[in-house]
């Protein structure tokens, strides 16, 4: 099964609501046949100025080491462009995968959408009263 997603917009943050499995040789379909992996798609959005993205995982049903390797080029291509990318409302077996690598230390994973949400508004706040901006 491919992955799908949907892609939506809460402010200047970005949700992408990803289905299916993140795993070896699975891409994200697009209309016509055509594939690009996760990464790739969370690289377009951010190079397009949509530097804050979530990944929603509520209906990712499957996980595997490659999958975690889709995760941290996502985020590392998110964050070469300025932005940032936080994952929200993992399964418990992906929220499992996640620890064991320790890679939620590297990878913001928030509960749910409302709390990535908070934490965009709380980074951009930083932001304008570093450069000034009341």
């Amino acid at each position: 099964m491919a992955m799908t997603y949907e892609a939506r917009q809460a402010g200047d943050v970005t949700i992408l609501d990803i289905s299916g499995r993140i795993d070896l040789g699975t891409t994200i379909a697009f209309g016509a046949g055509g594939r690009v992996p996760l990464r790739t798609v969370v690289h377009d959005f951010a190079e397009r100025g949509h530097r804050n993205i979530v990944l929603n995982l509520r209906d990712v049903t499957y996980m595997d080491s490659s999958g975690i390797g889709e995760l941290v080029g996502s985020v590392s291509s998110a964050r070469k462009l300025g932005g940032d990318l936080k994952v929200v409302n993992p399964n418990m077996v992906v929220k499992k995968l996640l620890g064991t690598c320790r890679l939620d230390t590297v990878i913001d994973v928030k509960p749910d959408e409302a709390s990535a949400l908070e934490a965009f508004s709380k980074m951009s706040a930083k932001g304008d009263k570093a450069a000034g901006v009341a």
